[in-house]
């Protein structure tokens, strides 16, 4: 577990989206069909993205006919969230606000979506706890899949300094490893592994 000390990245480092290489574009689409189709199969009408960066999940589960609300730690961030909907012609409620600001009584919903952001966070532990707090039922979530993640940045010349870790990922998860975080408070319902990214879709243990 990362120095708790540590700064939280907000937003994308790299924009994923915008690619133009068409290995990485073929992988993003991979990732796109998992969060999707996981979204689809849990069966949601309205959603809460946590961690939700410039917006461009939020938008795509919207235009699949969830409602959606979505929340990230930066307003800078957040605006160019709002900017990208708005382009887009779709409508997601937006706000600045981190995962210490999450309050179940404003921020629960049927499906909670937290893709790509446990990686960045000091206490993944705590922010689990946090989400399941405000999963009503459903959790989708994704993380980068190492130590491939880290070996694919190596095999394309990117961050070589730091082998490979992308900056702002604090945490490691291999595939079982991210299992094994969700299941202490979720129960696996389909588990998903589109290259280079470990996802799942799961429902909250209530005690």
């Amino acid at each position: 577990m990362a120095d708790a000390a540590a700064p939280v990245e907000a937003g994308n480092y790299y924009d994923k989206y915008a690619t133009r290489n068409p290995i990485e574009r073929r992988m993003v689409s991979g990732f796109l069909d998992g969060v999707l189709g996981l979204a689809a199969r849990s069966g949601a009408r309205e959603a809460h993205e946590v961690g939700c960066g410039e917006g461009e999940l939020a938008i795509r589960l919207a235009r699949s006919g969830i409602a959606m609300r979505a929340s990230d730690l930066s307003p800078e961030v957040i605006a160019e969230a709002r900017a990208r909907a708005a382009s887009a012609g779709v409508e997601v409620d937006l706000r600045a606000a981190g995962m210490e600001d999450m309050d179940p009584e404003r921020d629960a919903a049927e499906l909670i979506v937290c893709c790509e952001v446990l990686e960045h966070l000091p206490d993944p532990v705590a922010a689990v706890d946090t989400l399941a707090g405000l999963a009503r039922p459903w959790l989708l979530a994704s993380v980068p899949r190492e130590p491939l993640w880290r070996a694919l940045n190596v095999a394309r010349g990117k961050y070589l300094g730091a082998r490979g870790n992308t900056p702002g990922h604090l945490n490691h998860f291999s595939g079982r490893a991210f299992h094994e975080l969700l299941e202490r408070r979720f129960a696996l319902v389909e588990t998903r592994a589109p290259v280079p990214w470990s996802m799942a879709l799961c429902r909250v243990r209530r005690a």
